[in-house]
């Protein structure tokens, strides 16, 4: 009863913003009390657990040589592991400078393991998902080029995706380009609507779709929506899924946060998908929210990327929905054959969509593999746009290898940060990308927030995977992985046009005094765990 009266309590705040040069005044929640009880719930959880270990060195007799034996196992596991060395090293800092918080905080954190109910139902959920014989188009593929049908068929065995042509594309060089059409298509619905996103805020955006979505509701549609319970912190009460619900809308939070000090502060899904139908598909870096379509100025103009798929690709989608909503929700949902219907499209190229995540939901890091292949199959160029460019030496290798056997590597990020601290670790990788003949850029009018990749104008990559840790290792992600389609073409000239409008870095702008250079220095170190 208590923790209900906690949960109606908000922090209020209010928000103004220009909507057709009226200025709009709305008051929303900043932090639910919730997510301050269990950040609260977290902390003591932890204190008290290596609090106990404490105490027990201190009284019980010969017990802190249990708890040096226990570092050492910890220090030799963690160098004995198959995990990326940028991972390891600050996880060894931990452990050796705080010796007993140091290994609480590895067996606490460290594994990242998501519950076995969670992996388990996620496996029941793929197993009962559409069945597609995809051998003929690999075949056509490889006749066509062995390289990319190579690149195919390891995407889609590390993702557990399916290849598809015949899938029209629509690319969206804004977010309000892609805000139009989506309305467009919502109000076409007949049967299901599906929509996943990161960040849903209540504005101008969301509320044309959610108006839509009511109508839609209310006329016997299905409408399903997912909304993750951290990216959402700021921008919705705590209890947002009751009042979707009562507007007939089926709504969950992703992975709710409960104040576990497990992995829930991690794992979550910064996926960005809407299924129409079965039969249209929208993704890209673009959430539901203002400033997403420049009707909030808060960093500049800000620059997104999306991409609309029409035609049997849209089944991955689906799948993709279906197995996050049904790990959300008690009751597992049914796969039934209109979920993915069969399309009469006629379009070139082939298309993958499909998922990332964390381990072991997915054996491979396969945006980074994606990326990784882009970058060893280019032969002239590979252009890059990121929000966020902190990456392990795994890839900042493959990055470099590109450019010194002769292939323009250009990559586009903000100019004007969201995240002043990670700014800095971004720059802290100019100088060593730089030197391997890398080109950067930092668009000037505002933030890019886009996470596309294309290279030689054959191959591309659009989705929500940046190129930063918390995307290429700990967060559920998707993408679609394109060959010779049409919408590619329009992404290449996209990206022409804005390094037009970025700022080339030069090796004089790198200069930075001894302070900066040490941050630089200590955040590098502890990137893998941020």
């Amino acid at each position: 009863m208590l923790f209900g009266v906690w949960e109606a309590r908000k922090i209020k705040k209010k928000y103004t913003y220009k909507v057709n040069d009226k200025t709009v005044e709305r008051e929303y929640s900043y932090i639910p009390v919730r997510y301050i009880i269990a950040v609260l719930l977290t902390v003591l959880e932890i204190a008290a657990i290596i609090g106990i270990v404490v105490v027990l060195c201190y009284y019980v007799p010969y017990f802190y040589i249990a708890a040096w034996l226990t570092e050492i196992a910890v220090i030799i596991k963690i160098i004995a592991s198959d995990d990326n060395p940028d991972y390891k090293v600050p996880w060894l800092l931990f452990v050796i400078i705080l010796p007993i918080a140091g290994f609480m905080l590895y067996f606490l954190f460290y594994s990242r393991k998501l519950q076995k109910k969670f992996v388990r139902r996620m496996k029941e959920l793929k197993e009962k998902t559409y069945k597609n014989d995809d051998s003929a188009l690999f075949a056509e593929l490889k006749a066509r080029d062995k390289a990319a049908a190579g690149q195919a068929k390891m995407l889609c065995e590390i993702a557990e995706a399916h290849l598809f042509t015949n899938t029209k594309q629509v690319y969206f060089p804004l977010g309000e380009d892609m805000h139009e059409s989506l309305l467009r298509d919502l109000k076409k619905a007949e049967k299901f609507i599906y929509m996943e996103y990161f960040i849903i805020e209540e504005g101008k955006f969301w509320n044309s779709i959610l108006d839509v979505l009511k109508e839609k509701a209310a006329a016997g549609v299905e409408v399903k929506v997912l909304y993750d319970d951290i990216g959402c912190m700021m921008t919705l009460p705590g209890d947002y899924a009751k009042t979707l619900k009562s507007y007939g809308i089926d709504a969950a939070p992703f992975s709710r946060l409960r104040g576990n000090a497990d992995s829930e502060f991690n794992n979550r899904s910064h996926r960005k998908i809407t299924v129409i139908d079965g039969k249209v598909g929208y993704t890209g870096g673009i959430n539901i929210a203002d400033e997403y379509i420049n009707e909030v100025s808060r960093l500049g103009h800000w620059k997104d990327t999306g991409v609309r798929l029409e035609g049997e690709a849209v089944w991955e989608l689906t799948k993709l929905f279906t197995v996050d909503f049904g790990i959300n929700k008690k009751n597992v949902p049914e796969f039934y054959r209109e979920l993915f219907p069969s399309a009469d499209t006629s379009e070139a190229g082939y298309i993958i969509p499909f998922g990332d995540g964390p381990h072991p939901i997915y054996n491979c890091r396969v945006g980074k593999s994606v990326i990784q292949n882009m970058l060893a199959m280019a032969n002239d160029y590979v252009y890059m746009t990121s929000p966020y460019l902190i990456i392990d030496n795994d890839l900042c290798t493959s990055i470099e290898n590109a450019a010194m056997r002769g292939v323009k590597v250009k990559i586009i990020v903000p100019h004007i940060p969201d995240k002043k601290l990670v700014f800095e670790m971004t720059r802290s990788f100019y100088p060593r990308l730089m030197n391997a003949g890398v080109e950067i850029y930092e668009y000037e009018p505002g933030f890019i927030h886009a996470k596309s990749y294309v290279a030689d104008g054959k191959c591309a990559m659009i989705g929500t995977i940046n190129l930063d840790y918390r995307s290429l290792v700990h967060h559920f992600e998707n993408g679609v992985w394109m060959y010779e389609c049409a919408a590619i073409a329009d992404l290449q000239s996209d990206i022409e046009a804005t390094f037009e409008k970025s700022i080339k870095i030069t090796p004089d702008m790198l200069k930075a005094g001894v302070v900066r250079r040490a941050v630089r220095s200590v955040t590098r170190i502890f990137a893998p765990l941020m």
